[in-house]
This record gives structure tokens, C-alpha cells and sequence, in this order.
């Protein structure tokens, strides 16, 4: 086997580290997807409502709902003036649309309270319905500019599988994980190499079989070593 043994004990290198982010930025540069949340265009609104909606249902779902939603409902404004069953009616193609419009409406309208203006600091932003881990970890990343990890179960499944596996059931608060993301993604393309992971592992490193045999990180793959080599 090639993959560094200190990684079995969850003893991260910082040559493994430099050597996924390598692989994963030119692979994306490549085979990366392309979203309108993505874009250099999108406000922040629709940043921050596209990644509501990305929580547990399939980037590709999402993307095909969001002009519809935009359209009738274009800033926070707006939004904050629409009733809970008209949110559950719009949202119904994502699923969940009793919980999701029920939380959305909440967040619209401690927003309305706000004037539509969204909180600029990180703590006042968990403080909002529907803002847990993973969304607050986007508002850094896309709106404050900082270097923070979208960990979500996607995320988290090519970490291990890669680097090895947790020992907490909530990855939220695995510090192993949590710490894990936070140095992978500490790189000046901090929101190309967060992009990069996740499509990887939507396109790539499947929860169902994966790519292994043809995945450029293998060589140094727990995963991938041990049940493809």
C-alpha cells in the first residue's frame, strides 16, 4: 500500500493535506459544476438562500428550482411578505416543505424585523432559524471572504475516506473532522477547493460505487487502498 500508515491512527500530514488539495484544484479546474450560486453575479440573498435549500436535497434539484423562487420572490423584502403556506406551496418540489417553509418564513420574518438587512457577524448569524453549521460556515466563506469549510455529510465522506474516520456520529461536533476541514480548506482558493469536494464527491467519491479505480487520489486513499487495491 502507498497511503502514508500515520494516517491510519488519524496522524494528519501536511504533505497528505497539500497533496488532496493539488489533486482536487486541478481536477476541478477540469470537471467542476457550474451553479448560479457559484457566480461572481449572485447576491447575497441568493447565496444565502440557495444554500437553505442545498441542506439535503441535490444541488442539480436546486438549481432548476431557483429561478422560480427568484422570480416571485427577488430580495429579503420581499420574501419577509410572504405568508407560511405560500412559502410551503412554492417549495413543495424540494420536499419537506412543512418543516423548510415553516423555518423559512420565520427566518424571512426576523429579517423583516431587521429591515432585510442580513446580520454581518458570525454569532449574530447562528442566531437565525435555519442558519446551523454548515450555512453560517458559507456566510463566512462567501460573504465575509473567510477561509471556512462547507462541511456537510458529502464533504465529510471524502475526508474520511481519504484521511480516515471519525469517531463522533454528529459530525458537527467531531473535533478530529471540524479540525481536519478547517486545514484542508486553509488555502488562498478556499472557496474553489470547498466547490472542488463537494462535486468530487458527488461525481467522483459516491456514497455508492465510487470511482476508485480511476480516482487520481487513490494512491494515498485509506479507502480506496484498502478495497480497491
Amino acid at each position: 500500500m502507498l497511503f502514508n500508515i500515520g494516517m491510519l491512527s488519524n496522524i494528519i500530514y501536511e504533505s497528505d493535506i497539500e497533496f488532496f488539495q493539488n489533486v482536487l484544484l486541478e481536477w476541478y479546474s477540469e470537471n467542476g459544476r457550474s451553479f448560479s450560486w457559484r457566480k461572481k453575479s449572485a447576491t447575497n440573498y441568493e447565496i444565502v438562500i440557495s444554500e437553505v435549500f442545498l441542506q439535503r436535497t441535490k444541488a442539480e434539484t436546486v438549481s432548476k428550482f431557483l429561478p422560480l423562487f427568484f422570480k416571485k420572490y427577488p430580495s429579503w423584502k420581499q420574501l419577509g411578505e410572504a405568508t407560511e403556506d405560500e412559502l410551503k406551496e412554492i417549495i413543495k418540489p424540494l420536499g419537506l416543505y412543512n418543516q423548510r417553509g415553516r423555518r423559512l418564513y420565520k427566518l424571512a420574518q426576523e429579517l423583516k424585523i431587521k429591515n432585510g438587512r442580513f446580520p454581518t457577524e458570525r454569532n449574530q448569524v447562528e442566531d437565525l432559524p435555519m442558519m446551523g453549521q454548515y450555512i453560517t460556515n458559507a456566510f463566512e466563506l462567501y460573504i465575509l471572504k473567510k477561509k471556512a469549510p462547507l462541511l456537510d455529510i458529502n464533504m465529510a465522506r471524502l475526508l474520511e475516506r481519504f484521511f480516515g474516520e471519525r469517531k463522533m456520529a454528529d459530525i458537527r461536533h467531531d473535533p478530529y473532522l471540524q479540525t481536519l476541514a478547517y486545514r484542508v480548506v486553509n488555502v488562498e482558493k478556499s472557496k474553489e477547493l470547498n466547490w472542488a469536494i463537494l462535486d468530487f464527491a458527488a461525481l467522483v467519491c459516491k456514497k455508492r460505487q465510487p470511482e476508485c479505480k480511476s480516482c487520481q487520489l487513490i494512491k494515498s486513499c485509506i479507502f480506496g487502498q484498502i478495497n480497491y487495491c
